[in-house]
């Protein structure tokens, strides 16, 4: 049996990292096992549809160097794969179970619905959700409706003696009891629209998806659709409902953790192969030890029994950590291409580039590399390169535990010891420990002298190393920085 998976979001918001790892996930095995991964849009809630969301969902897996087999811009044999071009083969099925008796026309209006669920509420009855009043209509009664111009949606005739079981690779076999799925609910609305347990099912069968892989949140869901799949006499796909993926306060993981959106973390600059790597690592392990995988190696070894039960904890400091090691893989003409756009933006530089720029940018890129998290972090780092300090907090020269007066004095006393040494071309080894000397002279820490120093050239108190930096400005600029730093702090004294 041929192995046939499916990614079906729908494109009513941004791609979340929950639902790309879920993405991964099938993708992974579908490859693993020589099978096919196909993209199906679920587009039935046109309320909050949008084209925006849809070409996300492209752009991402393309960003991810995910390629389905079959699905929309490419097509299949089972196509359409968008639902909304679905709806006659929904209707056409829904019809199907009217006529074998497994659901029916149901002509009660909303306003109806919603005096029964008050009631179902004010008399805190068990039964809550439908009450099955259209369940038993005659022939003549529909017509009557039909002759009021009430219009009918279809329902499900749920069972309500017995036990439906859903068999889950994962979690083992789940059972739940008949009276306890929701009672009857929708399949086809009024309007033609299916609901989502329709359309999921007959596009599952349809499309000869083998196994299904979603998250936890679905499992409420898992009896109804078992219900469905025994209504039409189909065999289930097997079920992997895979772990949540959560915050690192054990909470499902949304916007007050941080970014969730794959569009932001891309914007942030996080490589692909970082954040591919990373999340694949949420809620699945290989060997308990090794993290690094590359794409082709995951399409190798991924299984489902490695899939962990318990939630997946999402650490951006450790996606961080990850994608800093992709970073540094990266050759210097490689990462140049990556970070240059990030410069453009921030208005440091315009294209193409001036013989200047391109000398100054061709040194910074491989002193930079080692201190990137993500790409944009080349912005606050460099942007001593291409704009003047400001100096507006001249506490910033101020190191813990000195003065002002110590700070003047050390920046004085660093600013001859580069003048001297970069005079009689003294290396940057000698220099600094010339200024660890002259800390100890004026009874500080070596950052007592470093601080000065650094937010002289800077401005900042988070910088490139120090010598690196004097490097990149050059001496003019960097003697011109001090020199209106120690101006400032004279007149401050």
């Amino acid at each position: 049996m041929e192995v046939r998976v499916r990614y079906a979001p729908s494109p009513t918001g941004l791609q979340h990292i929950g639902g790309v790892r879920t993405a991964l996930f099938n993708y992974f095995f579908a490859r693993a096992n020589g099978g096919k991964f196909i993209l199906r849009v679920e587009d039935t809630d046109q309320e909050r549809y949008s084209d925006e969301s849809l070409q996300d969902l492209y752009d991402t897996l393309a960003w991810l160097g995910i390629k389905w087999d079959e699905g929309p811009l490419v097509g299949g044999p089972y196509g359409p794969y968008v639902q909304s071009e679905r709806f006659d083969l929904y209707k056409k099925y829904a019809e199907q179970l009217v006529s074998d008796g497994k659901a029916y026309h149901c002509y009660c209006t909303e306003e109806r619905l919603e005096t029964l669920r008050a009631e179902q509420q004010a008399a805190k009855s068990e039964m809550q959700g439908y009450d099955r009043r259209c369940s038993n209509l005659t022939d003549e009664q529909r017509a009557e409706h039909e002759s009021q111009g009430l219009r009918s949606v279809i329902r499900l005739k749920v069972p309500m003696e017995g036990k439906t079981t859903i068999h889950d690779v994962l979690m083992g076999d789940i059972t739940r009891r008949n009276r306890d799925v929701s009672p009857d609910p929708v399949l086809l609305k009024s309007d033609g629209f299916p609901t989502y347990h329709l359309a999921n099912v007959i596009d599952d069968h349809m499309m000869g998806i083998t196994h299904i892989m979603r998250a936890q949140e679905w499992i409420p869901s898992g009896p109804l659709h078992i219900l469905l799949y025994e209504a039409f006499g189909w065999d289930p796909p097997l079920y992997c409902h895979l772990p949540m993926v959560m915050g690192k306060d054990g909470q499902k993981l949304s916007k007050r953790h941080g970014s969730t959106s794959v569009r932001d973390f891309r914007l942030k600059g996080y490589l692909p192969e970082a954040l591919m790597n990373y999340v694949s690592m949420v809620g699945w392990s290989y060997d308990g030890q090794r993290e690094f995988f590359t794409k082709e190696e995951l399409e190798s070894v991924f299984t489902l029994e490695k899939i962990n039960k318990a939630p997946g904890v999402f650490d951006y400091k450790k996606l961080d950590w990850f994608n800093g090691q992709y970073i540094r893989q990266k050759s210097d003409g490689e990462l140049s291409s990556l970070l240059l756009p990030y410069l453009v933006e921030a208005g440091f530089v315009s294209l193409p580039l001036s013989e200047e720029q391109k000398e100054k940018f061709a040194a910074l890129v491989p002193v930079v590399k080692e201190r990137l998290k993500v790409l944009s972090d080349v912005v606050p780092l460099s942007s001593f390169l291409f704009e003047e300090p400001t100096y507006e907090d001249l506490s910033l020269f101020v190191a813990k535990g000195a003065t002002p007066a110590l700070a003047l004095k050390a920046l004085e006393g660093s600013y001859a010891i580069l003048k001297k040494g970069l005079s009689e071309g003294k290396g940057s080894e000698e220099m600094e420990k010339e200024m660890v000397s002259l800390a100890e002279e004026l009874g500080t820490k070596i950052n007592g002298v470093f601080m000065p120093l650094r937010v002289a050239l800077t401005g900042s108190l988070v910088s490139l190393p120090l010598f690196d930096s004097i490097y990149l400005l050059g001496q003019e600029k960097t003697f011109a920085r001090i020199d209106t730093a120690l101006a400032l702090l004279r007149s401050e004294g």
